[in-house]
């Protein structure tokens, strides 16, 4: 274990504390502290990131779970943003529905052409305006449901991308 893996493995446990503090009952600043739980979700994402690059401490395991906890973190801020009837089921069912296509697709090209899916441009994109996106929905402020629209077309644009990307890739190999 070393300290990308393991700020990847708290990101795990921020899963279970995100909806926890958000449904709390009877805190004022309830969503404040699980706004604060997402928040730091993705700071230690890019620090996890960062130190893995940096350091050379990249995992195979690392390289799957990194993904996987950030990709749950956000179904699970989305579920409760559902929940509180601050977004509709269907926003939730094109987000879920995008990253099972992304996890089918890695594991197609992993398992045949032994291809790493990497993040790229469009989905770091993607990700920073889902960010905005649950600040402004979270805090219910003017517009967030643009934004919220906006970061769906981009996370669907990733998925585009991604897929164009990756398959030519895997061509080549």
């Amino acid at each position: 274990m070393n300290i990308p893996n393991a700020l990847t493995l708290f990101r795990f446990i921020l899963i279970g504390v995100f909806p926890y503090l958000y449904f709390m009952e009877g805190q004022v600043n309830n969503k404040v502290w699980a706004f604060a739980v997402f928040l730091l979700a993705g700071v230690t994402d890019v620090l996890d990131g960062f130190i893995a690059r940096r350091c050379n401490l990249i995992t195979k395991w690392g390289k799957l779970m990194d993904p996987l906890a950030d990709k749950l973190m956000l179904i699970t801020v989305l579920v409760c943003l559902f929940i509180d009837k601050v977004i509709p089921l269907w926003a939730i069912l094109i987000i879920a529905l995008k990253e099972l296509l992304m996890i089918l697709g890695a594991a197609f090209l992993y398992r045949q052409r032994k291809v790493v899916v990497q993040a790229n441009f469009y989905g770091k994109l993607a990700t920073f305006l889902f960010y905005v996106a649950v600040t402004a929905l979270i805090f219910r402020l003017p517009y967030a449901n643009y934004i919220f629209g906006i970061a769906i077309l981009s996370t669907i644009m990733a998925l585009f991308k991604y897929t164009a990307l990756n398959f030519k890739r895997a061509k080549k190999d």
